[in-house]
């Protein structure tokens, strides 16, 4: 019914890729890898959407990315339909790897997945953490994304006392670019809450 309605399997895996993963850059030979279609049916989908506006590209060290264009117009509705909005860990479901490596509060993608190096990190977890499962993680995670990742983990209440100490290492990674895989806990919100409220008064 949705390959219907938006014209092809692959621009529906397209759509669900960069709505399921926004601030994340992905070259062509990855995307292909990644929604297991043809290259050419990649090259030709990727050429409709960037032309209706829907995604954007950048040249970096000579590999074109691609990734959603979160100003376009309709943005919203179809992140209703093709993306996550928030995601808690009970969202993820029992077979979701990151319930291995034990309570996650907040898990965050940066750095490389999403081109923005200020973090100094790619992968951020927050919570009671099992080192052990956690290098597991993280090897698979390598493994699937064919890099090495630069990863820092942290017990929820340091990462909140840092944050309100504007720890340098947590306010990059909060400035950066970045992809929230989960918030369980909110643990972003007071802080926001905080600065809305010094800006009203």
């Amino acid at each position: 019914m949705i390959e219907q309605l938006f014209g092809s399997k692959t621009r529906v895996k397209l759509l669900q890729l960069f709505y399921g993963n926004p601030n994340r850059s992905f070259y062509v030979r990855e995307i292909t890898r990644k929604i297991d279609e043809q290259l050419n049916s990649v090259r030709r989908e990727l050429a409709n959407l960037q032309s209706i506006g829907i995604i954007s590209s950048e040249n970096t060290n000579n590999k074109l990315y691609y990734e959603v264009n979160q100003a376009y117009p309709h943005y919203k509705a179809l992140a209703s339909i093709f993306g996550v909005t928030k995601i808690t860990i009970e969202d993820k479901g029992e077979d979701d790897p990151l319930k291995a490596i034990g309570r996650v509060d907040l898990a965050i993608l940066t750095g490389q997945f999403t081109r923005d190096d200020r973090s100094g990190v790619d992968f951020l977890v927050v919570g009671d953490i099992n080192q052990t499962q956690l290098g597991k993680y993280v090897s698979e995670l390598e493994k699937k994304e064919g890099k090495e990742i630069r990863y820092a983990m942290m017990p929820t209440r340091e990462f909140l006392y840092r944050r309100g100490l504007n720890d340098r290492f947590l306010t990059n990674v909060m400035e950066s670019k970045k992809q929230v895989l989960v918030d369980n806990t909110k643990a972003l919100e007071p802080q926001e809450k905080s600065k809305k409220k010094e800006t009203e008064e």
